[in-house]
């Protein structure tokens, strides 16, 4: 472990650093983006300037500035601040950091904030060393994750945090970053100069991710230095980027994941609009450009399983098991074998009957539950576990009838039967409804 960052060591670490690296903004002012986390009005940016800062889970796509927000706290706290991997951290390291800041805090008054990247690397035990020290603000903890806290970090630890969301930058930020290192004495200096369709060919390629498109940036400076055209520029004048340099800093990327800032999304969204509209072929083509373009297995699986009861629900209670499974074969599984069991899924739940009836009736109960006030639950229906029941009407048991099935109110007063919930004409919840509709009328069970 080490303290983040002696000027002496940023120094001569930023001379053999990175261009991502050595352009990384030190203040609030630099910071490009994130108007939402950082925003004039937003909590983090306030307890970052009066350094009141609580414990905060920065969760967000690679290259959006996480560990960026941890370097300008550094830089602005008058706590001690201190950096553990998780990657190659252990329990014992843990509790050592936070035996130290509890020794700091005790001498001195001074408090420790904790940097953790990519805590959802860190096991459940190493997650629950954290508790009691974040609990007790020993240490003030900010977390870094591209994975959704929600799912990937203990409970525990999320009740005792604050979750920030970054989300991808916009083409026009990751523009002022690719202008501003070209530029600046941090980055390339002025040395080399690139027109708009050069610029704007890197920041489609950074899908953005602002780290990508100043590797980019660098990779195809160095190609450009090396290239003949390079000896006829007079001494003194910018080497110009050409769109070939990018193209050869990038040869993998053909296709771009986020053209203009939003790509991710827009991919996505295609991709959950043709399973709904049952289109298979397009459903595993926008499958295709995201396993192509790296997107994790789990944010694919996730989505799957959302749709499979968002758009089919119970016209095919399958979709959501296969779907579920899907998920699971690709925590175990991972990349590239389970591209086949995630298209397997996707491809069932685009074939499948639909219904939006699950997110149709629970989204009416609970617009009724908010507006209406408290409806009583009818008597015969309550607990009969306390003084006072046996004058509660009278309870019949749906099994002691032939079909199942007795004909008895279940709504509070107010509501009647469809007030929420509607087949929608297909698959297996019609089918139900029929069979249901027959118990209701007395007609004997139907022997489809």
């Amino acid at each position: 472990m080490e303290d983040l960052f002696s000027a002496s060591e940023r120094a001569q670490r930023l001379s053999y650093a990175p261009l991502a690296v050595r352009m990384r903004p030190t203040n609030l002012d630099e910071y490009v983006g994130q108007q939402k986390a950082v925003g004039p009005d937003s909590w983090l940016r306030r307890a970052i300037e009066h350094d009141v800062l609580s414990s905060v889970i920065l969760y967000g796509p690679a290259g959006t500035g996480k560990t960026t927000l941890a370097h300008i706290i550094a830089a602005h706290t008058r706590s001690e601040f201190v950096e553990v991997s998780a990657v190659t951290g252990t329990v014992k390291d843990l509790r050592r950091e936070i035996d130290e800041a509890q020794r700091r805090l005790m001498a001195f008054g001074r408090r420790t904030i904790l940097f953790i990247d990519e805590i959802h690397r860190f096991s459940r035990s190493q997650q629950d060393a954290l508790l009691h020290a974040v609990e007790n603000r020993t240490v003030v903890m900010i977390g870094a994750t591209t994975e959704n806290p929600y799912f990937e970090v203990n409970t525990a630890l999320l009740s005792r945090s604050r979750v920030v969301e970054l989300e991808a930058l916009d083409e026009a930020d990751v523009v002022v970053l690719v202008r501003r290192a070209l530029d600046d004495e941090r980055g390339l200096a002025g040395r080399f100069s690139a027109d708009e369709e050069v610029v704007e060919a890197i920041c489609r390629l950074a899908a953005g991710d602002a780290r990508s498109a100043l590797t980019t940036l660098e990779l195809a400076s160095e190609v450009a230095l090396t290239s003949l055209r390079a000896d006829d520029v007079p001494e003194g004048t910018p080497i110009p980027i050409l769109l070939e340099d990018v193209q050869m800093a990038n040869p993998r990327r053909g296709l771009p994941y986020d053209k203009n800032g939003d790509m991710h999304y827009d991919v996505i969204s295609a991709f959950i609009k043709s399973m709904r509209g049952s289109d298979p072929d397009a459903t595993v083509y926008w499958l295709a450009r995201m396993i192509d373009a790296g997107e994790d297995p789990k944010f694919i699986a996730r989505r799957i399983m959302i749709q499979a009861s968002e758009d089919v629900g119970n016209a095919d209670p399958q979709a959501f098991l296969i779907a579920e499974a899907a998920f699971r074969s690709a925590e175990v599984i991972g990349y590239p074998e389970c591209r086949i069991n995630l298209a397997q899924a996707a491809l069932y739940v685009a074939l499948a009957p639909k219904s939006n009836a699950c997110e149709a009736s629970i989204d009416a109960a609970l617009a009724d539950v908010r507006s209406s006030g408290r409806r009583e639950v009818p008597s015969y229906l309550r607990d009969r576990h306390r003084p006072g029941s046996d004058d509660y009407g009278e309870y019949r048991y749906p099994h002691d009838f032939p079909s199942g099935w007795v004909d008895q109110r279940y709504l509070p007063d107010g509501l009647e039967r469809g007030a929420f919930w509607q087949p929608a004409g297909r698959g297996w919840e019609q089918w139900r409804f029929e069979q249901g509709a027959r118990d209701r009328s007395g007609n004997p069970p139907s022997a489809e």
